[in-house]
């Protein structure tokens, strides 16, 4: 494992699943973990401490909002203008585990997505799935924005409840590969967070 690679870890909404599944990541990865853009409180970071290792890594937001709204509006409601070239990735030896903000396509300004950082940084995209009515849509879509602005993607990880189905036809359609399957967690804790890294496999 290259221990300077850096993922992105972004969904196909709001609430697919990106903190849980970035925490998996950071610890089974033994990785920093970065949040570029927060909005909202308390913050995913915060979440991310309860949940993984203390010996690990957990850089300051790159910049952090207190309106739980899409970053262009909450910035807008405290004055602030954000832009791309703000954005530089803190330095590590180690892998790094970057978590965007919202769904795929949540813009930061009037012209940039959240998503675009990942270009910025060299990062490879994962693509955080959730099975529910719809998912089989926002996922594709999701991966037709991606490959036509030539954004590398590693795969897709599905994540809550499972269906064999939608995963079976999201994946032989997108011919990309499936990273892991992380179930419907009822409780989370740091144990099973470290559990559940075997459920993930990385190319």
């Amino acid at each position: 494992m290259n221990q300077s690679k850096r993922y992105f870890v972004t969904g196909i909404d709001t609430d697919s699943g990106k903190t849980v599944i970035s925490a998996i990541l950071t610890q089974k990865l033994k990785a920093d973990y970065w949040k570029p853009v927060q909005a909202g409180q308390p913050t995913d970071s915060d979440s991310i401490r309860t949940l993984i290792s203390p010996d690990l890594t957990i850089h300051p937001e790159g910049a952090l909002l207190n309106l739980p709204m899409s970053p262009h509006a909450a910035a807008k409601a405290e004055n602030i203008y954000l832009t791309r070239a703000q954005f530089a990735v803190p330095h590590s030896d180690r892998t790094m585990v970057i978590e965007g903000a919202g769904g795929i396509m949540v813009p930061i300004n009037d012209q940039d997505l959240v998503i675009d950082l990942a270009m910025d940084f060299d990062a490879e995209v994962i693509l955080v799935s959730r099975n529910y009515l719809g998912s089989i849509n926002h996922t594709l879509l999701s991966i037709a924005y991606l490959r036509s602005r030539n954004f590398k993607i590693a795969g897709i990880i599905f994540n809550d409840e499972t269906n064999t189905e939608s995963e079976r036809f999201i994946l032989n359609y997108s011919q990309l590969p499936c990273l892991g399957r992380i179930p419907r967690l009822d409780q989370i804790t740091p144990q099973l967070i470290d559990q559940l890294g075997d459920h993930i496999t990385l190319p």
